[in-house]
């Protein structure tokens, strides 16, 4: 059995499936839909600190969230311990439910700098970091890593404990070294590994694209809570299979229709659909015919179109026509 776990029930609930934060993904937008879609809990896309200390317009931007969305917590990433613990006052400033810090960004300029996984190679200092943190707010403090730099250097082990010597409220390991990318398969084992020997709660993220997955993992243990990223963009009704809620059908027009709804709402037109060609490219993943409606949807020229667009294809098309081949998709991203 792994170790009892409060932190999730005394604050939010009975919570075991989250939204992974992904890099040009999980926007108000999409987050909104995903609570909408039963998504548990949700986290912004990686937040620049120094870019929130500064003031930055465009940083202040991926800060909003409504209260559809909660519990959201906003992800954080940087290199400066001060810059970290000022940006996580104003995320708690802000009404945020949590702070997450991004320690599993593998993209070369993020590490470079010294933030993201770059981390992992510095556990004193990443002690340092998070007892700033956690001293800096009063609301939960969570951290997102990799399993370490590389195979020859994992230590999610070790940074665990330095999670729970210094207040994080739980971590979550995506089961790949910074070194891997996105290349290769999601080390459950180790996941499971520190779960077991983890005083704080461990949430597993990696390569979960069905219900059953996450339900089985849970079953065997593996972790104390799922998170799901790219998975959710192949079927978007994975929060409700995994919640037991019944589908009567998989309606792709009423998901879009809300999807456009949203982005018109919280973005503007020309933004939106700058954001709706990416998330209707993904959606069509697997479906018949879906590298000619992808082509076309880039020749779009408005949102109006691109509605149009859009309902005529998946109109047109069976749901049950939909192939997964079970194989990861969109391999890149920030964490």
């Amino acid at each position: 059995m792994l170790p009892s776990i409060n932190t999730f029930e005394q604050r939010f609930g009975s919570l075991r499936y989250f939204l992974a934060p992904m890099a040009g993904i999980t926007d108000t937008v999409f987050r909104t839909l995903m609570r909408e879609m039963g998504a548990q809990v949700v986290i912004s896309e990686l937040i620049s600190s120094e870019g929130l200390v500064r003031g930055g317009k465009k940083t202040r931007e991926l800060l909003a969230f409504s209260s559809l969305e909660r519990p959201v917590g906003i992800q954080l990433f940087g290199s400066q311990i001060s810059k970290l613990a000022d940006a996580a006052r104003i995320v708690e400033q802000e009404g945020a439910d949590f702070v997450d810090l991004n320690l599993g960004c593998p993209v070369r300029k993020v590490v470079c700098d010294g933030g993201g996984a770059a981390w992992l190679r510095n556990p004193p200092q990443l002690g340092q970091l998070l007892c700033s943190m956690k001293k800096a707010i009063r609301i939960p403090l969570s951290i997102k890593v990799r399993t370490g730099w590389d195979e020859q250097s994992k230590n999610v082990h070790e940074v665990a404990h330095i999670a729970a010597e210094s207040g994080v409220s739980w971590v979550a390991i995506h089961g790949r070294t910074r070194a891997q990318g996105y290349s290769g398969l999601s080390d459950w084992e180790l996941i499971r590994s520190v779960a077991h020997a983890s005083r704080v709660p461990i949430i597993g993220n990696g390569d979960i694209i069905r219900a059953r997955e996450a339900q089985q993992k849970l079953a065997d243990g593996y972790a104390h809570a799922i998170m799901i990223g790219r998975g959710a963009l192949k079927n978007p009704w994975i929060f409700q299979e995994l919640l037991g809620h019944a589908i009567e059908s998989k309606n792709f027009l009423t998901l879009i229709d809300r999807h456009f709804a949203l982005a018109i709402e919280r973005k503007d037109r020309t933004r939106a659909f700058l954001s709706l060609k990416k998330f209707l490219g993904w959606y069509a993943a697997g479906c018949p015919h879906c590298s000619t409606f992808r082509s076309r949807i880039f020749q779009t020229h408005n949102v109006d179109e691109l509605k149009e667009i859009s309902f005529d294809y998946f109109q047109s098309i069976s749901l049950g026509e939909k192939h997964d081949d079970g194989n990861p998709f969109l391999m890149g991203g920030h964490g």
